[in-house]
């Protein structure tokens, strides 16, 4: 991964709900898929522009102040979001999405627009995400990509072979277990049926010890680890891929802020709107939401601390990612150094599908 003053963050892919910027388990092949159409597009409005970090290092900030810098030589750009719990109408405190002064500053797509009541999964947001960026290209306009969750971003980045989610039942069977006799139990179930698959997957991680029995309960195998395509440098459009990283302690910082910034604009009450609603198993999978039913503030930003950690894992991770570390600049100096990179990539017209920036 390539660097701009910084470093750069996994887990496999399968159709199932992202939560809090965290993934499930199980990864597929990736498509060869025919780059005719995306050819046409690509010569409409050039490459997509991926924004990815931590929570609370400032991708919203820095996409606008890109818009602005790209709307100054006659471009339209929109954002299209990456966040597995942004999607959810009721929640925007909660998940950081964009206010409605920022969308008035710059077009949020796949924001606030599914009930929380509604379940949603990878593959349900991938179609979306597709739509939206094919549409925007296909208008002459510039798609920028703005998200926390790293598996959604390959989602809306590649064309990734997605499976189907579990038959009505398993995953709320699955569930009642859990709660019932806790996570090593289902562990020892999956250890007995799939010891490779239990011995890659932590016992307390209970997302993917249930997303591994589903798919089990299903008739697959969960693959292994190194056929993930997560880490696939290949994308359905020329993509600028920017890895936004920061100085721990400042992030922590900022982190701490942000939790109290979501407090005093009255995340609480929202969380409690969303549960008096019916909210999904899939909403609640939001950040915080638990703890702030709880009112267990110091468990959110603990907790939003370790989300920081594993999305800084996913940076490093990322292929042909171009990494800036952000530590102590404004957002208009991070857009200058995107836009730079910006144009020495579409000097170089990179091969179809590559991420590498030169």
């Amino acid at each position: 991964m390539g660097a701009v003053g910084g470093q750069a963050a996994g887990d496999g892919v399968t159709d199932a709900p992202g939560g809090s910027g965290e993934q499930d388990a199980a990864a597929g092949e990736l498509h060869d898929p025919s780059f005719s159409r995306r050819a046409i597009l690509r010569g409409v409005a050039g490459t997509v522009i991926a924004l990815f970090g931590p929570t609370a290092v400032g991708k919203t900030a820095v996409a606008l102040a890109l818009a602005e810098r790209l709307r100054e030589r006659g471009e339209r750009p929109a954002a299209v979001s990456a966040d597995a719990l942004q999607v959810y109408a009721g929640l925007g405190r909660l998940t950081g999405a964009a206010t409605r002064a920022e969308r008035a500053r710059l077009e949020h797509r796949l924001v606030g627009f599914l009930p929380v009541d509604a379940r949603f999964s990878v593959g349900e947001y991938a179609e979306l995400a597709h739509a939206e960026i094919d549409g925007l290209l296909g208008a002459g306009r510039r798609p920028l990509v703005v998200g926390g969750t790293g598996l959604y971003l390959r989602a809306a980045l590649a064309d990734l072979d997605l499976r189907p989610p579990p038959a009505a039942g398993i995953r709320e069977a699955l569930e009642r277990e859990l709660a019932a006799g806790g996570p090593a139990a289902l562990h020892a179930r999956l250890a007995l049926r799939d010891p490779v698959a239990a011995a890659r997957i932590d016992p307390a991680d209970h997302r993917r010890v249930v997303r591994a029995l589903e798919l089990l309960a299903s008739g697959e195998t969960p693959p292994p680890v190194e056929d993930s395509q997560l880490w696939t440098a290949r994308t359905r459009h020329p993509t600028l891929l920017i890895a936004l990283t920061m100085e721990r302690d400042a992030l922590n910082r900022r982190i701490d802020a942000r939790v109290d910034a979501i407090l005093a604009a009255g995340a609480v009450d929202e969380v409690r709107r969303a549960h008096g609603a019916g909210a999904s198993e899939t909403a609640r999978q939001a950040l915080g939401f638990d703890e702030l039913l709880a009112g267990d503030v110091g468990a959110l930003k603990r907790r939003t601390r370790l989300l920081a950690k594993r999305q800084l894992t996913w940076l490093r991770k990322l292929a042909g990612a171009e990494a800036i570390d952000v530590t102590g600049l404004a957002p208009a100096e991070v857009s200058d150094g995107v836009m730079g990179l910006l144009d020495r990539r579409e000097r170089t017209e990179p091969a179809p599908g590559q991420l590498g920036l030169g």
